[in-house]
């Protein structure tokens, strides 16, 4: 066993893999892991399910990654718990993993505010999993349609619901608008997918909250443009599958989208520390887990001010800026330097596309919407994409999406699930 110090990271997302990655010439021997074998691109997470890319295009295998790097290894498991008397972390197979430095990195899931058993019928966008499933149930509702002799059925099936107003659901309701409004019609003989209904739903005031209100406001007629009914300020009561009560107001639906709000990772309950309502780590200035600064807690799991006190958004710039943090950190305490100070958070902006030939950006003083937006969002998704290859592939698919207006990865697979949503949706 070398005698380098060890750093354990859990978590193969923005922040673990920008930390591994501003690790390389250090003095240390790295063990990354994750539950599963590939690092995804989240942001375009959406564009999977709703057939604008593949899944190939967003996600490359960690193991591929670090291949010429033999200082790192890779595992696939689920840490369920760590302890930072020992300086361990368990996973779920049974083994422990002892470590000099440990980074949690474990991300966040979809929080349904206590109604957990609307998953099943609501699901979330944060894995490929979840992609792939929102994406078959949304294409099977239009085949089913087509077969639907019940006018009243039909228009279940062809209504489509999205809880949450943030950039998530405003991008998925705006491409299914799209789908269902410009791409699929001539590919029906039976149904009219033009007549289907993309409901929207926030329960506070605006859309996009985290924007300013003319960002918002603009993304709300382009919206409503592309077809998709905004409601606002009514939460979501109920959620089965045969539709979803906003307020005291059924709308019969057969596919409904979470896009509401998220949960940490239970990193904080494994170390015994304090943690916020959403039960993201209350970490110290340099990221670490309070009493423990051995233990460094970021992205989505940690919860981090700005200084101006504002929290740190989940998105994966700031995830990515604390993974490079801990890296500087790690070096300095091996090579008796000081420490780099305090994290500080360097907001590069918000952006939100709507639809295929429109988006919003917030730079701070600097605002832009439209289509100029749309090909600025493009570029910089484009640019944090992993090699030359996604780069290409991605950039060919929007490119052919643009100029045809159709999807390139309108496939119904998982055919077993396919059969047991088929008789749950009869039921």
């Amino acid at each position: 066993m070398s005698d380098e110090h060890h750093v354990v990271v859990v978590g193969g997302g923005f922040g673990g893999l920008q930390l591994v990655n501003d690790l390389k010439g250090a003095a240390v021997r790295i063990t990354l892991i994750d539950r599963r074998n590939h690092h995804l691109f989240q942001p375009l997470l959406y564009q999977v399910a709703t057939t604008v890319l593949a899944t190939s295009e967003i996600a490359w295998p960690i193991r591929h990654l670090y291949r010429d790097r033999p200082e790192v290894t890779t595992l696939l498991g689920e840490v369920i718990g760590a302890d930072p008397i020992a300086r361990t972390v368990a996973l779920e197979s049974g083994q422990t993993i002892a470590y000099d430095t440990l980074v949690l990195a474990t991300g966040a899931t979809h929080a349904y505010f206590g109604h957990d058993e609307w998953a099943a019928v609501a699901p979330g966008l944060k894995t490929l999993e979840d992609a792939t499933t929102i994406r078959r149930r949304v294409l099977l509702a239009f085949e089913r349609a087509e077969l639907e002799q019940d006018p009243e059925r039909r228009d279940a099936l062809l209504t489509f619901t999205i809880v949450g107003a943030g950039p998530t659901g405003v991008e998925l309701a705006g491409i299914i608008a799209e789908m269902a409004h410009r791409i699929l019609p001539p590919e029906f003989r039976r149904i009219d997918t033009r007549r289907a209904r993309i409901v929207l739903v926030e329960a506070g005031p605006r859309i996009l909250p985290a924007f300013s209100e003319e960002l918002s406001g603009y993304a709300g007629r382009e919206l409503k443009e592309l077809g998709v009914e905004v409601l606002t300020g009514t939460p979501v009561t109920d959620c089965s599958a045969a539709g979803v009560v906003i307020g005291d107001r059924f709308v019969p639906s057969c596919t409904l989208v979470w896009a509401a709000g998220v949960q940490a990772s239970p990193a904080a309950s494994w170390l015994g520390i304090p943690a916020d309502r959403a039960g993201r780590a209350l970490v110290g200035k340099d990221l670490t887990a309070p009493g423990y600064p051995e233990v460094f807690i970021i992205g989505d799991t940690a919860a981090v001010s700005r200084a101006d006190g504002k929290p740190v958004p989940g998105i994966a710039p700031a995830a990515k800026q604390q993974g490079a943090f801990v890296a500087k950190t790690i070096r300095a305490r091996l090579e008796g330097r000081p420490a780099p100070g305090p994290f500080r958070y360097r907001h590069q902006g918000s952006l939100a596309t709507i639809g295929r030939r429109a988006a919003i950006i917030d730079f701070g003083r600097i605002k832009l919407k439209g289509a100029l937006a749309w090909w600025i969002w493009g570029v910089a998704h484009i640019y944090f994409l992993i090699g030359t290859r996604s780069r290409f592939a991605v950039a060919w698919s929007w490119l052919w999406t643009f100029l045809s207006g159709q999807h390139s990865a309108r496939l119904i697979t998982q055919k077993e699930t396919e059969d047991v949503e088929a008789v749950e949706l009869r039921d």
